[in-house]
C-alpha cells in the first residue's frame, strides 16, 4: 500500500510548486487572459449597443423615408390636380375663344352679307333711275318734238311753281 499512499515530503513538493505555478499564472497568464476576456466583453457590449443603435437608426430612416414618400405621393397627387385643373382652364379658355371667334365671324359675315346687299340694291336703284331717265328722255323726246309741245310743257310748269 505504500504505492498508494504518498510520502509526506511528495505531497509538500507538489503543493508548493502548485501554489508557485499558481502564483507565476496570476501574475503571468491570468491578468493577460482576464483582460483580454474583458476587452472581449467590452467589445462584444459596444458591439450589440452599436447593433441596436444601427436598428434604431435604421428604423428612424425607415420612418423617414416612409414619410418622405407620402410626402412625394401627396405633391405629385398636388401637381397632377394642379395640371388637371391647367388643362381644364386652357381647353375652357380655347373654346371661349373660339365661340368668340366664330360669333365674330358669324357677325363679319352678316355684315358682309349686309353690305353687299346694300350695295347691290344701290347698283339696282341705280341701274332703274339710269333706265328711267333714258325711257323719260326718249318720251320727252318723242312728244316734244314740235315748239308748241315744248312750249305748253314750259307754261303748265312754271304755272306750278307759281303756285307752290
Amino acid at each position: 500500500m505504500d504505492l498508494v499512499t504518498p510520502a509526506i515530503g511528495l505531497v509538500f513538493w507538489t503543493t508548493l510548486v502548485f501554489i508557485i505555478l499558481l502564483v507565476i499564472l496570476r501574475k503571468v497568464a491570468w491578468k493577460p487572459i482576464l483582460t483580454a476576456v474583458e476587452e472581449r466583453e467590452a467589445n462584444i457590449t459596444n458591439a450589440l449597443r452599436s447593433a441596436e443603435m444601427a436598428k434604431e437608426e435604421m428604423l428612424a430612416l425607415k420612418a423617414d423615408n416612409d414619410r418622405i414618400l407620402r410626402e412625394a405621393r401627396i405633391e405629385r397627387d398636388g401637381i397632377l390636380k394642379d395640371a388637371r385643373e391647367m388643362k381644364e382652364a386652357i381647353m375652357k379658355e380655347a373654346r371661349e375663344k373660339s365661340a368668340e371667334q366664330s360669333e365674330k365671324m358669324l357677325a363679319d359675315a352678316h355684315e358682309a352679307i349686309h353690305n353687299q346687299k346694300m350695295a347691290a340694291i344701290t347698283e339696282l336703284k341705280n341701274q332703274v333711275a339710269t333706265l328711267s331717265i333714258e325711257i323719260a328722255e326718249k318720251v320727252l323726246r318723242k312728244e316734244l318734238e314740235s315748239k308748241e309741245k315744248q312750249q305748253s310743257l314750259v307754261d303748265s310748269l312754271l304755272k306750278e311753281i307759281g303756285n307752290n
